[in-house]
């Protein structure tokens, strides 16, 4: 919906379309949706912050059970009204403590990031690719493929696959272009069960919002036909990952030119302010990963083999290049945009982009330089090959990553003190909690070996 001229009448439209209750949502930690309901009829008393949250409850939201609450302020040019449920409309919101913003809300950090860039003259578009597994439980209690059918070894754009599935992934999309997304494209992906969505980029945060709303939205979609939607990095061993590729531009927030795109008649791939972009994320490319590959999982995404088709089509080395799938950052195309191949569909997208984007402007404010591209397939590369070219290697493991986003003094500067914190105690505690868990793998190989 377009911003309102006023709230009264946003109110009686949404009234008139049948809409009964509003949504107050942020997110916590995760990315995942919170939100309370009011009545249409509150919706003036919602908009001056009359839904009020205990962030001791949630996490990721750092208040101790004596903090005064967090009032969610909703956004009121965002308001979405649910394609599954029409008599309900959702608004991004942004937290509040007191008559301040709270610098810990995912969507104020990334609020904050941006209005850095406006003050440069820029603004920060953004696509991602919504990669995501739908399953169903077998009589067995398995988790398989939504369709009994999608079976082959190697289901990289399979259109049986697709079509077998095409009902509840036509309403996905019909829903999704009934909110002016602009679908492009979709396909069945390289793992069974596997699919992806692109839909038309827009201003950094209105992506991270529909990202939000995206995972929230196909999971009530695919539930109406018995299925689940899975953002789950790697589910299966043998299967490739869900990436949630970003792909960035910066444009003049004047004129809207895209800042990416080479000079006319020049060879390069990329201007000279997009080498410098790129310079500044591979500069904290290892703090970077802990927000957007935050999951122990995550890290079973990004190795060198991994699927029944070979290569896990997922990036291992920081570095850059071309239109190749092995660097973490790749030029697609004609240079107008840059894909960062590392960030995987479990991440908060309002902190991934935030990270992203603080680093990309510090390469520009500095004039980085990121070096000579990588042009070929970097996982054939030997170890000493990849010393001779310079590159390293993304974290393996959350621990290492997350240990990488404590030591980087980007981090706080992005999060502020409570969240960077509070992140980092976070995925400490998630990386201690794995260790202490006892996998099938270790029973298999362990119980009555010895």
């Amino acid at each position: 919906m377009n911003a309102p001229q006023n709230l009264e009448a946003l109110r009686a439209e949404l009234a008139d379309k049948g809409v009964r209750y509003a949504l107050a949502s942020f997110v916590d930690l995760h990315g995942v949706c919170k939100a309370k309901a009011v009545p249409i009829d509150h919706l003036h008393a919602m908009a001056s912050g009359s839904e009020l949250f205990t962030g001791a409850a949630l996490d990721g939201v750092p208040q101790d059970v004596s903090d005064d609450e967090v009032a969610a302020i909703p956004d009121l040019s965002s308001a979405v009204v649910l394609p599954w449920r029409p008599d309900t409309v959702w608004f991004a919101s942004n937290l509040h403590l007191g008559s301040d913003p709270f610098e810990a809300c995912s969507r104020n950090i990334l609020s904050r990031v941006r209005d850095q860039a406006a003050a440069m003259g820029l603004r920060f578009n953004l696509g991602v690719e919504t990669e995501f597994f739908v399953l169903r439980r077998a009589t067995d209690g398995q988790l398989v493929p939504a369709s009994a059918n999608d079976t082959l070894d190697k289901p990289c754009y399979d259109l049986r696959g697709l079509l077998d599935n095409l009902d509840w992934l036509g309403e996905l999309v019909q829903a999704m272009n009934g909110l002016g997304w602009g679908v492009y494209s979709f396909d069945h992906e390289d793992g069974n069960g596997q699919f992806e969505t692109d839909f038309g980029y827009a201003d950094c945060l209105t992506t991270a919002d529909r990202v939000t709303f995206f995972r929230l939205m196909a999971r009530e979609i695919t539930r109406k036909h018995g299925l689940i939607a899975s953002f789950m990095p790697k589910p299966f061993a043998d299967r490739t990952g869900s990436g949630a590729h970003f792909n960035m531009s910066l444009a003049d927030s004047q004129q809207g030119h895209n800042l990416f795109a080479p000079a006319d008649g020049s060879a390069a791939w990329v201007s000279e302010m997009g080498l410098q972009f790129m310079a500044g994320i591979l500069r904290h490319a290892p703090a970077i990963c802990a927000v957007m590959a935050p999951t122990v999982n995550s890290y079973k995404r990004l190795v060198v083999q991994g699927s029944m088709s070979g290569f896990t089509w997922a990036p291992v080395f920081v570095c850059y290049g071309n239109n190749n799938r092995t660097n973490m950052l790749r030029i697609p195309g004609a240079g107008s945009r840059v894909e960062c191949r590392a960030a995987d569909s479990s991440c908060n997208p309002y902190l991934a982009a935030a990270m992203l984007l603080a680093a990309g402007l510090e390469g520009i404010r500095e004039g980085l330089d990121p070096g000579p591209p990588n042009l070929v397939n970097a996982y054939r590369l030997t170890p000493e090959e990849r010393a001779a070219r310079g590159l390293t290697t993304l974290p393996r493991t959350l621990g290492e990553a997350i240990e990488a986003f404590a030591a980087d003094p980007l981090s706080r500067e992005v999060f502020g003190d409570a969240m960077a914190e509070a992140y980092t105690a976070f995925k400490r505690d998630e990386w201690n909690s794995f260790h202490g868990a006892i996998s099938d793998w270790e029973r298999d190989r362990y119980l009555e070996l010895f």
